[in-house]
């Protein structure tokens, strides 16, 4: 059964054993952050802060730091299946005659099920401030690192809507606390929360945000998760848990939140309030540059009677983003086959801190149809930022970087392999970019080469002889017995 809420995955992560509690008092001003860093390097378990100082509010960090986690979060092992799921809405046609129709009804039961559905309160509804009583500074906001600009929301689901369409947009965007009353909301030019945002601006308005912190472990991760343009994301959080969210209405804002949720900010972007938001220490390992972004302006907030918290924490990979980015690796794999059927497999390296790289093996089926593929993915969605890309065949192990290694110094000839694209979009955050925003692509075709791609010669792998090797099989415990 899916999780409703974050607090009965913490149950599920204390029975397992993947959840310590720290008693001991902890500063939100860098020791808290420290401390989850140097455990989530040592692949540590999930941290739960019971005696923040200044605060009577509970921590919650490094709760999705290992694939174990993301396997419990999610309740299942291999997280292809979310995509498959999509891929088969995608398909899915209605036919035109009355039979059809009704052969088609299970099927249109299922998406009933998996819909969001309002309810009249939930958990959330439990506490509401709102005037002097509603202050950001009464959430135990961490500073991260030491020239980090102040201290900052790292884990809040930040919600539209599209102006035109309606449509729901979950989004995690860093927010810089100002004071009681506003925080800087850093959501980067391709997101789709800035877009809804600017299109709000054209038409001369502000935007009404809710901002989630602590919410059921399918709905955080479709805030992630760079889902199809167009889909609601509730709808999405709901085919990755197979069952509907539980939604309730905002009391200050025109909006919709889990109802299980354990705090949210309701408020609204100022487009006319510019202020310069960073540094701040980013999942890069650099600091961030200071860029002007728009104001978020608290009306009140929605939370439990005792809520937790919920934070992370990003630097120099590998920490918990890494995980939750394997997740999406995996979850689009059948999206990426269905707009381009060659592809065997897909990685994004943890250590590339995925968008700076991905690996794509390929069945080869004519000459150049590696650039094909990486024209193709460049093109996709957020696998627009991705800076470099590799193709191979379907001989090697993406996962393996010794294998992709090799195919990149055995089959790649740079001067005829290699395909360079300047002034294209690149991540925000990416450190080594030209401008904010632009930068330069790199393919590299690690594919055995054609003849008609400029090989001189087919290459021949040296395979063993089959004979031999039976041989040597059966023989095995004799030579070294």
């Amino acid at each position: 059964m899916p999780f409703e809420s974050l607090r009965d995955y913490m149950d599920a992560l204390d029975d397992a054993n993947m959840m310590r509690r720290i008693r001991a008092r902890v500063s939100v001003d860098l020791e808290m952050a420290e401390i989850l860093r140097r455990v989530m390097y040592a692949k540590g378990p999930a941290l739960l802060f019971e005696n923040v100082d200044g605060y009577n509010m509970r921590v919650l960090g490094n709760a999705f730091g290992s694939i174990e986690r993301m396997r419990l979060a999610l309740q299942m092992e291999e997280f292809e299946e979310i995509g498959e799921r999509i891929t088969s809405l995608a398909r899915m046609e209605i036919p035109s005659s009355l039979l059809g129709k009704i052969k088609m009804l299970p099927k249109l039961s299922d998406m009933a099920d998996v819909a969001p559905k309002m309810v009249g309160s939930g958990a959330i509804n439990e506490v509401y401030e709102d005037g002097e009583k509603a202050s950001l500074l009464s959430l135990p906001t961490l500073k991260c690192w030491p020239k980090d600009a102040g201290r900052f929301i790292t884990f809040g689901l930040v919600l539209t809507k599209n102006p035109d369409t309606g449509v729901r947009n979950l989004g995690v965007y860093r927010m810089q606390i100002l004071d009681d009353r506003h925080a800087i909301m850093h959501w980067q030019i391709h997101k789709r929360g800035a877009q809804h945002y600017l299109m709000s601006k054209e038409k001369g308005k502000g935007i009404e945000v809710a901002v989630i912190i602590g919410a059921d472990p399918a709905t955080i991760f479709s805030a992630v998760a760079p889902v199809p343009e167009g889909l609601d994301k509730y709808l999405f959080a709901g085919i990755v848990r197979k069952r509907g969210v539980r939604l309730v209405k905002c009391k200050g804002v025109d909006l919709e939140v889990p109802a299980e949720a354990e705090i949210v900010l309701e408020g609204y972007v100022d487009p006319t309030d510019l202020r310069v938001e960073g540094p701040f220490g980013d999942h890069v390992g650099y600091y961030s540059q200071q860029e002007p972004y728009p104001v978020f302006n608290l009306k009140g907030i929605m939370r439990r009677d005792d809520p937790i918290y919920l934070t992370t924490v990003v630097g120099k990979p590998v920490l918990e983003d890494a995980y939750i980015g394997y997740v999406i690796e995996r979850a689009f794999l059948p999206l990426i086959r269905m707009f381009h059927p060659e592809v065997v497999d897909f990685a994004m390296p943890a250590a590339g801190w995925f968008q700076g790289l991905a690996v794509v093996s390929i069945r080869k089926r004519y000459p150049a149809q590696a650039k094909k593929v990486m024209l193709g993915l460049w093109g996709l969605g957020q696998l627009a930022l991705t800076k470099m890309i590799i193709v191979v065949d379907d001989d090697i192990d993406v996962h393996n970087m010794d294998e992709v290694i090799w195919a990149v110094t055995a089959r790649c000839n740079p001067a005829r392999d290699i395909i360079i694209l300047d002034n294209m979009p690149t991540d925000t955050l990416d450190p080594s970019a030209s401008n904010s925003n632009i930068g330069s692509k790199i393919g590299i075709d690690a594919t055995s080469k054609w003849k008609e791609e400029g090989a001189y010669y087919m290459l021949e792998p040296a395979l063993v002889d089959e004979h031999t090797k039976a041989l040597v099989d059966r023989r095995w415990d004799e030579y070294f017995g």
